[in-house]
Formats: structure tokens, C-alpha cells, sequence
């Protein structure tokens, strides 16, 4: 079992269905194999892409999936999802 499943979003950046498709089945994948984190990487840049996850990632049946969230302390391009 990985310690941690990553998706890199850069290639998604400018379809809005395909981000979401991506993050979702990371999650849920992420949920389902029981890894302790998932990495979701969505660049530096103005935050635009990284605001968009974290809204998505707080709507009420995706909170039900994981334990935390955080934007990584070290690289803000990086968003931690906690099981």
C-alpha cells in the first residue's frame, strides 16, 4: 500500500471539469485504499486554482471522506488531504 497518492493538476489548469473529475477520484480512491495523505499539487501562482480545491474539498460529502485538510506550510503550491 503507498504511503500517499499525489495528483498534479497543472495539465488540468484550464478545464474546470477535468479538475474536479481528478480531484474527486483522488479522493475517493485515497478514501477507499486507505492511505494516510493525499497530495494534490496545484502550483504557486495567484492561488486561483488552489482556492477552487479547497472549496470543492469542503463541500459536505467530500468532508465526509477525510479527516483534515491544509495547505502545505512549507509549499503553498501543495494541498495535504489527511485520512
Amino acid at each position: 500500500m503507498p504511503d500517499k497518492l499525489t495528483v498534479d493538476l497543472h495539465p488540468f489548469f484550464r478545464n474546470e471539469r477535468d479538475i474536479d473529475r481528478a480531484v474527486r477520484q483522488l479522493v475517493f480512491r485515497a478514501a477507499q485504499s486507505k492511505v494516510p495523505v493525499a497530495e494534490i499539487i496545484v502550483g504557486k501562482g495567484k492561488g486561483q486554482l488552489r482556492h477552487r480545491v479547497l472549496r470543492m474539498l469542503d463541500a459536505k460529502h467530500m468532508r465526509n471522506l477525510y479527516r483534515s485538510v491544509e495547505v502545505d506550510p512549507k509549499n503553498s503550491g501543495r494541498i495535504l488531504v489527511h485520512f
